[in-house]
């Protein structure tokens, strides 16, 4: 399955956002204020949070107004009603006014919440959004780079096993059957009446096919260097043995993990794994006996030279049959 880059999307969309963040910040404090004075305000009311409602003079339309405001709750008490020394009970404090604009004469209330009343800009929430991901990003590359960096090709190291399973089998399948149809007779034993055994044994090979020695043989020789790479590449089967792992060990690992890729590709492009099992499937065509032996004697008495040829290449043969590379498991 193709690698799909997840972490390498999340940390590009946490800078985008953490870019906006930076952008929208920059955007807002780039925003002049209009030019403004600062003025006293006389403190009407006020409550423990500092909101107030003052009354201040307003130049521009020549009157005394009042409205609300943000007054600075940690102010001096000497400030703030009843101690300012007002003989009305009023409080005192400084603020700004606007001297420009449609807005000039209006109060400039620089109110900064805190606690729960918080209000977050756009910046804010792009910069809350963005720092989370970044974190997922890293981590979980990191993570996921790990094993890369190790080696480990855990993946193609289990198709490898299952490949040399399937070959393994087909050899050993084979073996067996031949070695049925040594056990079953000896020379000059497929006359006119031959023993029933030697010919279900030979009608199995005769159904598998004059193939199946060739890819049993293809098959014991794959197993067989399947199983001395995989030993090499045991770093590469998974994380814990690449970090327990030498350098050399892992450097061996590299070099037989490029030969499993290989082995596994031209298997792959011959369809080895198929070939495999087929050959098994028609090797262990004999195991139900009754039915095996029925097909075999009416085979045998269609063409029973063919069978003795068959039982005479077997048995003249001095060379040993493909063996598998362990026990099937």
């Amino acid at each position: 399955m193709r690698h799909k880059p997840f972490f390498r999307w999340v940390l590009t969309a946490s800078f985008a956002l953490f870019a906006c963040s930076v952008g929208l910040y920059a955007a807002e404090s780039g925003t002049e204020i209009p030019a403004h004075d600062q003025i006293e305000l006389t403190v009407v009311d006020e409550k423990t949070d500092g909101t107030c409602r003052v009354r201040w003079h307003d130049p521009y339309e020549k009157k005394t107004r009042e409205g609300p405001y943000h007054c600075d709750a940690g102010r001096s008490e000497l400030l703030k009603a009843p101690n300012y020394e007002d003989s009305r009970g009023y409080g005192w404090a400084s603020g700004f006014m606007f001297t420009e604009g449609p807005d000039r004469g209006d109060l400039y209330d620089v109110e900064v919440p805190t606690g729960d009343e918080a209000d977050y800009t756009a910046s804010d929430t792009f910069l809350l959004l963005g720092v989370p991901l970044i974190l997922v990003g890293l981590v979980g590359g990191n993570l996921r780079a790990l094993p890369r960096l190790l080696g480990v090709e855990a993946r193609l190291v289990r198709r490898a096993v299952r490949l040399a399973r399937a070959a393994e089998w087909a050899a050993e399948d084979y073996a067996r059957a031949v070695g049925a149809v040594r056990d079953a007779g000896r020379p000059g034993e497929t006359g006119a009446a031959p023993d029933l055994e030697l010919v279900r044994a030979l009608w199995v090979l005769r159904e598998a096919g004059p193939r199946a020695r060739t890819t049993a043989e293809a098959a014991g020789e794959l197993a067989n260097r399947l199983h001395a790479l995989l030993e090499r590449a045991a770093p590469a089967a998974g994380l814990r043995d690449g970090l327990r792992a030498g350098p050399a060990a892992r450097e061996r690992s590299d070099l037989a993990v490029a030969e499993l890729r290989r082995l596994l590709a031209d298997a792959e492009r011959d369809g080895l794994q198929e070939r495999f099992a087929q050959t098994s499937v028609d090797l262990l065509r004999g195991q139900d006996a009754e039915r095996a032996a029925l097909a075999a004697g009416a085979d045998f008495e269609r063409d029973p030279e063919a069978y003795r040829r068959l039982f005479e290449e077997l048995t003249a043969e001095t060379a040993e049959s493909p063996v598998p590379h362990g026990p099937r498991t």
